[in-house]
C-alpha cells in the first residue's frame, strides 16, 4: 500500500515535532554525572525540532477509532478488519476512518502487531498466530455479539448485561471480545514495539548507528539521527496522543485507549504513584544521553522503562482478576465479566513484557496460553463459572513474577 501523507494537524492527532537542545560534542566514556533529564521532552538542532513520532500517533489514533467502532452495530466484520489493516483483504487502499489524515496514512495497526525485532524476527509463525488472534476477536465480535445485542445475557447465552450504569456485550461464555482485542493490543502493539523493538540494543545500535549518532549524521531529509528517531518512536507509543507530548503527564490518560490510559490508572494507586514520573524522566534522560553519546546512561534508562512498563501489564492483570472476584462476590456478574474481559487482554499482553535483568518476557507465550485456558475452562459456561480460588491462584501466579504483591495490585 502506498499513500501520500499530507501534513497532519496537531489537533487531529495530538502530534509531534517538538523542540529543545541538541548535541555539540559527543562522548562514549562513562555516563556524565552532570547530565540530567530536561524538564520537557523537547530537543532541537539548527533551531528546529529533532523529534518525530508521527507514525506512532497515527496508529494510536487508528486504534481509538477501531475501539469505538467495535460497538457500532452498523459495522460489518469487513469494515472492522479494514480499520485494523488499513487495506481491504486483497491489500487495496481503503478509507476506513472518520479522520481524513488517517485515511491518507500509509500506516496500519496490523503491520506492527507482534512485529518486534527481538521476539519475532526469528519467529514469524508466532507473529502470524497473534495477528490471527486479533483478527478472530474482531470476527467473533460481529458473529457472536452483534446479533444478540438486544438479548439479556446469562450463563450460556450471549447478549447484553448491565455493569452499573454501563451496558456490556458478551458471548455465551461471558467473553467481551472488544475488550479482548483492545487490551491485547496494548501488549501486541504498544509494549512489543516499545520494549522489544525500538528500545532493543539490536535496533538502537544496529549497523553504524552509534558512529552516525556520534557524528550527528542525520537520516536523509530529516533533522534527527537514526538512534534519536528510534528512541522517539518508543516514546510515541506511550505519549503520542498526549495533549502536549513534550509535557505528557498533564491530563495523563485522557486521549488514549491503550498504554497511556493504564499508566494513569496505575499511577493513581499510592503503591505505584511514581511510575509516570519515573518513565517520563527515563525517556527524557535517555534521549539527552543519546544526544551526548552517553550510551551507558541511555541503557540505564532503558532498564527503568522496561521494568515500569512491564509492571503496568502485570499490575493490571492482577487488578482485574481481583476486581472480578469481588464483583462476583457482590452478585454483580456484568461488572465481573467486564473486569475479566480486561484481565484477558492484559494477561495476553504479558508475553510482550521484558524483564530487564533477563532480557526475556516475564511470561512466555505458552505460559500465557495456559493462564488463559485456566481462566476460561472452569466449567461449560466459561467465565461465568470462575470461582474465587481460581482467580486468587492466577493472581498470585502473575504477581509472583514481578516485584509487587497481590494486595498492592488489587487496590
Amino acid at each position: 500500500m502506498c499513500k501520500s501523507l499530507p501534513l497532519l494537524s496537531a489537533l487531529s492527532l495530538g502530534l509531534l515535532f517538538l523542540s529543545s537542545c541538541e548535541k555539540e560534542e559527543t562522548s562514549t566514556t562513562n555516563p556524565s554525572p552532570s547530565l540530567t533529564a530536561p524538564t520537557f521532552y523537547t530537543f532541537e538542532r539548527n533551531n528546529a525540532s529533532s523529534v518525530n513520532f508521527s507514525g506512532q500517533s497515527e496508529r494510536l489514533a487508528m486504534g481509538a477509532e477501531l475501539s469505538a467502532a467495535l460497538l457500532d452495530f452498523s459495522k460489518s466484520a469487513q469494515d472492522l478488519q479494514e480499520m485494523f489493516a488499513n487495506t481491504d483483504s486483497l491489500g487495496n487502499e481503503v478509507n476506513p476512518y472518520t479522520a481524513a489524515a488517517l485515511n491518507a496514512s500509509n500506516k496500519s495497526i496490523r503491520s506492527k502487531v507482534a512485529a518486534s525485532y527481538e521476539l519475532f524476527s526469528a519467529n514469524t509463525a508466532l507473529s502470524a498466530r497473534i495477528k490471527a488472534d486479533m483478527k478472530s476477536f474482531i470476527d467473533l465480535q460481529v458473529a457472536e455479539i452483534y446479533a444478540a445485542r438486544n438479548v439479556a445475557a446469562s450463563a450460556g447465552k450471549a447478549g447484553q448485561i448491565a455493569d452499573g450504569s454501563a451496558v456490556r456485550y458478551v458471548n455465551a461464555q461471558g467473553f467481551e471480545y472488544n475488550e479482548f482485542l483492545i487490551k491485547s493490543l496494548i501488549g501486541a502493539l504498544c509494549v512489543d514495539q516499545m520494549l522489544n523493538n525500538y528500545l532493543s540494543l539490536s535496533v538502537l545500535d544496529e549497523g553504524n548507528n552509534r558512529e552516525d549518532n556520534d557524528n550527528a549524521l542525520l537520516l536523509e531529509g530529516t533533522n534527527y539521527t537514526n538512534m534519536e528517531h528510534k528512541w522517539d518512536e518508543a516514546y510515541g507509543y506511550l505519549f503520542g496522543l498526549a495533549d502536549n507530548p513534550s509535557d505528557p503527564l498533564v491530563n495523563l490518560g485522557a486521549n488514549d485507549v491503550f498504554l497511556n490510559k493504564y499508566l494513569a490508572r496505575v499511577n493513581g494507586d499510592a503503591d505505584f504513584s511514581s511510575y509516570a514520573q519515573d518513565i517520563f524522566n527515563a525517556f527524557k534522560l535517555g534521549r539527552a544521553a543519546i544526544v551526548e553519546g552517553e550510551y551507558a546512561l541511555r541503557d540505564q534508562q532503558i532498564a527503568i522503562i522496561k521494568d515500569r512498563v512491564s509492571n503496568i501489564i502485570g499490575i493490571r492483570s492482577v487488578y482485574y482478576l481481583q476486581a472480578a472476584k469481588n464483583a462476583f462476590a457482590a452478585n454483580q456478574p456484568g461488572t465481573a465479566l467486564h473486569d475479566l474481559g480486561e484481565a484477558y487482554g492484559f494477561i495476553y499482553s504479558l508475553m510482550f513484557t521484558q524483564n530487564p535483568n533477563t532480557q526475556a518476557p516475564y511470561f512466555t507465550d505458552q505460559e500465557v496460553q495456559n493462564i488463559l485456558s485456566d481462566l476460561s475452562s472452569q466449567g461449560p459456561n466459561g467465565l461465568w463459572d470462575l470461582n474465587a480460588a481460581t482467580l486468587d491462584a492466577l493472581s498470585n501466579q502473575i504477581a509472583d513474577r514481578f516485584s509487587f504483591s497481590l494486595n498492592q495490585a488489587a487496590n
